[in-house]
């Protein structure tokens, strides 16, 4: 061996250092409801399940997984962007493990909330759960990789949450003598701009440095919110409204945590313009139907309403921004995801 080699030999501990701790985003840890929720509702007992077809027809292997969809996540989108698995396991799934969670784990659930009261409505798991199952997950993650490793882990993670259109659909418009009536809808927004940053402020204290807020989408142009809307097949406005004034102060929310939590990143992603725009354009998107969902009808079912029983489910979801009156399509999400990693994002490519 030549001396001169020598020096480079005594260098590569240091590059594979370098290279570890430069390690740009080694798992995704979602929090969140359905847009999200990869399957954990299928193990707790509620009506706000998808583990049957057609949901998942589209999905690997063609099997329903408890994605509120034909196919993947835009998360799971996600994570295969940043050349991590191409799709994010449920935390409650007892067919992985901490080897698998490592590189990516989901704590959402379908139906929950930024607001406690909103997990109630279907029996799900509220946000406080999540974020004990996180905790939970710390714990196994530290033990699994060894403390400093797990410390990096998290560290560089990229966290996603996606929450609060439940809060208005399922709880404030919906439950009689709820939140409605308790607090005029500014200050419910406001209640939950509280709830978001005690949440925020937790997961930075576990070890989160790399966030994504996903604000909220224009509600009020769902397939379900379109058929009960007071202009009948139209967009409901008072709810967009509602849901842009949230995001409005998601956003004012994010500035100041950005300037007060040392070291963190949190960035906001905007869905709300994407889908207006996509909604009042779908054939340039390459859709067809932007006003109803594939499955069944596509106007009020989703959950169990949504079955293979129905003569009525599209052959080809491609077309449709909307899987069920709620929930978009596989090709819906990768366009979320995708823009998603071309702006919000990148700063963490």
């Amino acid at each position: 061996m030549s001396p001169n080699s020598l020096p480079w030999l005594l260098l590569v501990p240091l590059f594979l250092h370098l290279a570890e701790i430069t390690a740009k985003v080694p798992a995704i840890i979602i929090f969140g409801d359905s847009s999200v929720d990869t399957g954990n509702n299928n193990y707790i007992p509620t009506i706000a399940r998808s583990n049957f077809k057609p949901y998942g027809r589209d999905f690997i292997g063609g099997q329903p997984t408890g994605r509120f969809c034909n196919g993947r996540l835009a998360t799971d989108f996600i994570s295969e962007a940043f050349g991590l698995p191409p799709t994010v396991p449920a935390y409650l799934d007892p067919t992985y493990g901490i080897k698998d969670f490592a590189a990516g784990v989901c704590f959402a659930s379908a139906g929950s909330g930024y607001d406690n009261a909103t997990s109630d409505v279907l029996s799900v798991i509220p946000l406080w759960k999540e974020l004990e199952y996180f905790k939970e997950f710390c714990g196994k993650l530290k033990a699994y990789q060894g403390e400093a490793k797990a410390q990096q882990t998290l560290r560089e993670s990229l966290y996603i949450i996606s929450l609060g259109t439940n809060d208005f659909l399922e709880n404030y418009y919906t439950v009689p003598g709820g939140r409605g009536s308790q607090y005029t809808v500014e200050e419910y927004q406001d209640f939950l701009i509280g709830i978001a940053e005690g949440f925020l402020r937790e997961i930075y204290q576990s070890g989160a440095r790399k966030v994504d807020v996903t604000g909220i989408l224009p509600m009020g142009c769902l397939p379900l919110e379109r058929v009960t809307s007071p202009t009948m097949g139209a967009c409901n406005e008072l709810y967009n409204k509602v849901a842009w004034n949230f995001n409005s102060k998601l956003q004012c929310l994010i500035k100041k945590l950005n300037g007060e939590l040392h070291g963190v990143t949190i960035v906001y992603s905007d869905v709300y313009q994407l889908f207006l725009d996509v909604l009042q354009k779908p054939l340039t998107y390459g859709f067809e139907d932007a006003a109803s969902g594939c499955c069944a009808t596509g106007i009020f079912e989703m959950g169990y309403m949504c079955n293979k029983k129905s003569p009525f489910t599209c052959q080809d979801a491609n077309k449709f921004v909307f899987w069920d009156a709620f929930h978009p399509t596989e090709r819906m999400n990768h366009i979320v995801a995708d823009q998603m990693m071309n702006t919000t994002l990148a700063i963490f490519k």
